[in-house]
């Protein structure tokens, strides 16, 4: 609120002037990657001045964006310069040269260190110290001084600028980006009240908007942007590994897959709860509503294999015309919820966000909370039907190996 006040006021004092929020502090600047502001486009091609005609492009569709805020050029395209136009014949009529001319006029205008660094060694104290030349800067403060700049040169004539140059007042670029030898300018603009995910996806349909590019030109997303699609895939790709990962060892531990599609079967109903509670509170699925979503998915899992143990326990003991789902929910009902509250319960504090810092953490407490509550639901009243359908009607046969072992079918070949 207080940006979009500050917006309202400069636009309002001059309408010409561009203002742009960006980080503060070292850690938000290391995360951008460089890029001040969230969005940042960049447009690279050999040719600059076609570089820009696609930039003023991309940044008129960036301007009809509702929520995009401080739509401007990265770079200076447009910074104020003087244009000094050298009278060689003159200046060698008078026996100088452009050379001469120069560093004189540079070290009126800036410093004669970016021209002739001259150093002092102190004897004393070994320390060396940079000798440079320039005028003050309460004396020069005005472009029609750069005239009176005199000019030195073989004999003892006295030669000043407007001897020997004309200037003029001119707009010029200010800086040049470089990527792989290639120059390159740069749209960025804030995001007003809205995720980053979204403004993404629609900064990627202007790119796509815009149609071919010359040959050479490459128009893509800097910075944050490119960080969120890297670590969202790769916690979606995290995610979908530990699911089979979890997959494979409860196959190894209850010797069946089937088994092992009863337990997974919560899971989608962890992520709809994780993603549907995130909605309803207006979080953003992000780095900590992943983790929170991937914590839930473990309690889920546990609870699942609480119920599925005892229910293979009741098969064992041959109870055909028990509904063993509903009586192993039954018996293990009282941990599943005593486990879901008490974490729901440690999970509140962090959702609700309090103390400094909240917000950012509050969405994995709110993930984690919704996947509980749905896992919960689920476990207690859903999987008791899908076990029933999968397992609950058929005989238990042990996996096991050992003639020994009495649910196994060896046992049974080695009675008869």
């Amino acid at each position: 609120d207080f940006k979009e006040q500050l917006r309202d006021s400069i636009r309002k004092q001059d309408p010409s002037v561009l203002i742009s929020f960006e980080p503060a502090d070292l850690v938000d600047q290391v995360m951008s990657l460089g890029t001040n502001t969230p969005i940042e486009v960049a447009v690279q091609g050999k040719n600059l001045a076609q570089g820009r005609e696609y930039a003023e492009k991309v940044k008129k569709q960036l301007e009809k964006i509702p929520y995009m805020r401080d739509v401007q050029f990265g770079l200076p395209l447009d910074y104020p310069s003087l244009e000094i136009n050298y009278d060689r014949v003159r200046a060698g009529q008078m026996g100088l040269t452009v050379d001469q001319a120069a560093k004189s006029v540079l070290a009126g205008t800036s410093s004669s260190r970016l021209t002739q660094p001259v150093y002092w060694l102190d004897k004393t104290s070994g320390n060396a110290y940079q000798v440079q030349v320039e005028y003050p800067q309460f004396i020069m403060n005005n472009p029609e001084q750069i005239e009176q700049i005199p000019i030195d040169g073989k004999g003892d004539q006295n030669t000043y600028l407007r001897d020997i140059a004309d200037w003029r007042k001119t707009n010029t670029v200010g800086e040049y980006d470089r990527l792989n030898q290639q120059r390159y300018i740069t749209v960025t603009a804030n995001i007003h009240r809205q995720d980053l995910g979204s403004a993404v996806k629609e900064v990627k349909k202007v790119i796509h908007n815009i149609g071919e590019t010359p040959l050479g030109m490459k128009i893509y997303l800097r910075g944050q942007a490119e960080l969120l699609d890297q670590t969202l895939n790769e916690l979606s790709a995290g995610l979908l590994l530990a699911i089979v990962i979890i997959f494979l060892l409860l196959a190894a531990n209850f010797q069946s897959f089937n088994l092992s599609m009863v337990i997974l079967s919560t899971i989608p109903a962890v992520i709809a709860g994780s993603f549907l509670l995130l909605l309803l509170t207006g979080k953003t699925l992000n780095i900590q509503s992943f983790m929170g979503s991937i914590m839930a998915i473990g309690v889920a899992v546990a609870n699942a294999i609480l119920l599925v143990t005892n229910a293979e326990f009741l098969r064992k003991q041959n109870r055909m015309n028990l509904n063993i789902g509903l009586e192993a929910a039954t018996n293990r009902m009282r941990p599943i919820l005593m486990t879901s509250l008490a974490m729901i319960a440690g999970m509140i504090p962090m959702a609700i966000g309090f103390g400094e810092g909240g917000d950012q953490t509050s969405p994995l407490g709110v993930a984690a909370i919704g996947g509980l509550i749905f896992s919960m639901i689920t476990t207690l009243l859903v999987l008791p039907i899908i076990y029933n359908r999968i397992k609950g009607d058929k005989p238990f046969v042990s996996a096991s190996l050992d003639p020994y072992d009495e649910g196994s079918k060896t046992f049974g070949q080695l009675v008869k």
